[in-house]
């Protein structure tokens, strides 16, 4: 006796639903429109985005390239089930390091990859990545979303997102005139940003302290809300600036390796970048991780951005003038320090004073 064949098994059967793929690209559709300007109509659904650079009026342009992720702050985004902001993060993580290089951000496109695709959570995330390329002005321009069972687990998802910019060949930063006497001028970070969240994590383990509670250092938000605070992105009061005044000659977005490791990757080898750290705008947040596991204060240096997002080194004859044009684009500016010679082959931060809260 003849068996009866079984159905054919389907793609849906092995764990991913093409449906639910191409619902997301729906709902998406509107998002990236929303972030269109000029050189790209932001349509979806060809193999590739489109950009016409010569739309954007350039004479002689360089284009500059990122990448990055979010890391494990998408822990906190997945366990807290609030996943706007770091869509943000995602596009601020790539567009303020174009911006250090004097690059005006242009298109930006997505990868989202999860075990088991969850349309209102990927909807949620992509409005964020939509958000954060209005603020920076580059246009959502394309993507990927990829259900993937087995390489993910449950709820689980990861994102990375790349970024294009251009620059006048001879407007791009570092200068190479950067050197002592210059003044270090910083802009205040929202948080944590994007960096450091596996040992943000460890510290809350060793706090007690659960998401949902109330935050020790922000009673008025839950400890997950405050932790998730999006990445600031510093593209238009830089562009700006840039292009308000000639003496800005350095830029550096601190990020992972903080102060120590980032401030040396835009200054000469001769020179040493001085930083007052009372002049830092440690806040409280920063001082409750400190104190959760008694970091010491040159891992947190290392570790975090302790208040300040972006530094700016600026001609000391302007600094003034670009400082206030920073406050009038709505930015925290402090004065932290200088440039001066380096002493054989010193470290090229050097820091004084400390972290403390105002």
């Amino acid at each position: 006796m003849k068996q009866a064949k079984r159905n054919g098994v389907t793609y849906a059967d092995a764990g991913v639903d093409i449906s639910a793929g191409n619902a997301l690209v729906e709902a998406i559709k509107p998002l990236a429109k929303s972030t269109r300007r000029k050189g790209a109509d932001s349509a979806l659904g060809g193999f590739g985005g489109l950009f016409d650079l010569k739309a954007c009026g350039f004479k002689d342009p360089v284009l500059v390239a990122a990448n990055d992720g979010v890391g494990t702050k998408l822990r906190l985004a997945i366990e807290t089930r609030r996943h706007h902001g770091v869509g943000i993060d995602l596009v601020a993580m790539s567009v303020n390091d174009l911006i250090v290089q004097g690059a005006e951000p242009l298109f930006f496109l997505d990868y989202f990859a999860t075990g088991k695709l969850d349309v209102a959570a990927a909807r949620e995330v992509i409005a964020g990545i939509a958000d954060g390329c209005k603020q920076a002005g580059c246009a959502l321009i394309g993507g990927e979303t990829a259900e993937m069972p087995g390489m993910y687990h449950g709820a689980d998802y990861d994102l990375a997102g790349f970024a294009v910019g251009a620059a006048e060949r001879k407007k791009l930063l570092p200068r190479k005139d950067v050197g002592a006497g210059d003044v270090i001028l910083g802009l205040a970070s929202s948080g944590p940003h994007s960096n450091g969240y596996s040992l943000v994590r460890r510290l809350v383990e060793m706090s007690g302290v659960k998401y949902t509670d109330a935050a020790p250092f922000s009673p008025t938000q839950s400890l997950g809300e405050a932790l998730l605070a999006p990445t600031r992105i510093y593209v238009k009061p830089v562009l700006k600036a840039l292009k308000a005044s000639k003496g800005i000659k350095a830029l550096a977005h601190i990020t992972g390796g903080g102060f120590l490791e980032n401030i040396p990757r835009v200054l000469p080898k001769k020179t040493v970048a001085e930083i007052n750290l009372s002049e830092v705008p440690f806040t409280p947040v920063f001082q409750w991780l400190q104190d959760q596991g008694g970091v010491d204060e040159r891992e947190m240096l290392r570790t975090f951005n302790c208040g300040i997002g972006m530094i700016v080194v600026v001609d000391a004859k302007e600094a003034k003038a670009i400082a206030a044009r920073f406050k009038k684009s709505g930015e925290t500016v402090v004065t932290l320090g200088a440039i001066r010679k380096r002493k054989g082959d010193e470290a090229q931060v050097a820091v004084t004073g400390a972290l403390s809260v105002k």
